[in-house]
């Protein structure tokens, strides 16, 4: 894992909208997989601040988002499809029909997270995953669990996601209770992923995702298995104490966890 330290959220969001921006560069018709909430916002700013001076084309490009709330439409607000559109699609080239979001509208749980999957799948997997942490650790929509789900899936959102969400509504009550996700599996098939994360209030599930054991307690902790991850923060206490005892801790979980990442990647289309 590649650690990138940064002075602040802008440097962050810089530094982010770099890595991105260089896959789009190398590989014109990429597959890029991107991420909602508040600690992306200022990458797809910068994004299409270098659209906009000439520096990149997104016309080859496809997009698939990691997850959609379950009973919002697209014109809602607070849907993760309008969201992208409001902080990206609407300001770059990026063709709409490339550009894909669960419909979080499909009442059929199993039948939209089965072409979820199939879509990934035929577009040959994802070249540069997006992610954000959340404050339990969650990835996408992945919430502490018993086991790691491999596929995408319909998730009960936990009441620690519901309350860091109920920001961005008129209240908690509104915040809907299920959401379609990318699953563990899916994300880890990507070819590289990118994490960012902001806020001094991050510091602990940093320090336990990427220098604790990996379980799906911690969902983002199975990155630590993945062999080409970025992760891209504003400095933190925990980030200055990669001390001896952590980088031991963090050896170990590759030795012992190298055998459970094969199993979880068993039966998965090939990316």
């Amino acid at each position: 894992m590649r650690i990138i330290a940064t002075k602040d959220y802008n440097d962050m969001s810089k530094k982010a909208a770099n890595i991105l921006s260089a896959q789009v560069i190398m590989k014109p018709d990429c597959v890029l997989g991107l991420a909602t909430g508040s600690t992306p916002i200022g990458t797809y700013e910068k994004l299409v601040e270098w659209y906009e001076k000439g520096d990149l084309d997104f016309s080859q490009v496809t997009s698939v988002n990691l997850d959609e709330y379950k009973g919002l439409d697209r014109k809602n607000d607070q849907s993760y499809y309008y969201f992208m559109h409001e902080h990206l699609f609407n300001h770059v080239n990026i063709k709409e029909e490339n550009t894909n979001v669960p419909d979080g509208t499909q009442p059929d749980g199993e039948k939209e997270c089965a072409r979820y999957e199939e879509l990934i799948r035929s577009l040959g997997g994802v070249d540069l995953q997006l992610l954000g942490l959340g404050h339990n650790g969650h990835i996408g929509f992945n919430e502490p669990a018993d086991a790691f789900d491999k596929t995408t899936h319909c998730v009960d959102l936990t009441e620690s996601t519901i309350e860091a969400n109920k920001r961005f509504f008129a209240s908690a009550d509104e915040v809907p209770r299920q959401a379609y996700t990318m699953g563990i599996g899916t994300i880890m098939q990507a070819k590289k992923i990118l994490i960012i994360v902001s806020g001094e209030d991050k510091a602990d599930i940093v320090r336990d995702a990427f220098f604790g054991p990996v379980t799906p307690q911690v969902p983002a902790s199975i990155l630590q298995m993945h062999s080409d991850v970025t992760l891209v923060q504003m400095r933190q206490r925990c980030l200055k104490s990669q001390d001896k005892k952590a980088l031991v801790h963090l050896y170990e979980n590759i030795k012992k966890y190298k055998q459970y990442y094969q199993n979880l990647n068993s039966g998965l289309p090939e990316g």
